[in-house]
């Protein structure tokens, strides 16, 4: 049984920065050999891609919206993938999740992840 818990959600105002941290578990989960996303849902919209990382660390992929504002990282020891959120706007307003895909390269659809988190939420204020 694979576990992704997402954390760090909250209310800030635009502008501000938010860290989000997502914690991956599982008695056969070899977090160093999955691809890590971030996704986001707002009302009334369909998920969309935010962010990945490659398995291996090395490559990083953002959706145009949020270039130069979000950085994806990760942590192989603690199994752990992060989402540092900086100059936040209105229209980040989401529910975040992460997601793993075994040693994966096709990054921004969501059908080919595997496992998902439940999911935080984010709300900025203009």
């Amino acid at each position: 049984q694979v576990q992704l818990v997402e954390s760090g959600g909250g209310l800030v105002q635009a502008g501000d920065s938010l860290g989000l941290s997502c914690a991956a578990s599982g008695r056969t989960f070899l977090f160093s050999q999955y691809a890590m996303g971030w996704f986001r849902q707002a009302p009334g919209k369909e998920r969309e891609f935010v962010a990945a990382i490659s398995w291996s660390a090395g490559n990083t992929y953002y959706v145009d919206s949020v270039k130069d504002r979000f950085t994806i990282s990760r942590d192989n020891a603690k199994n752990t993938v992060y989402l540092q959120m900086d100059s936040l706007k209105p229209e980040d307003t989401a529910v975040y999740y992460c997601a793993a895909q075994w040693m994966g390269s096709r990054f921004t659809s969501a059908v080919n992840y595997a496992y998902w988190g439940q999911g935080t939420q984010v709300t900025v204020s203009s």
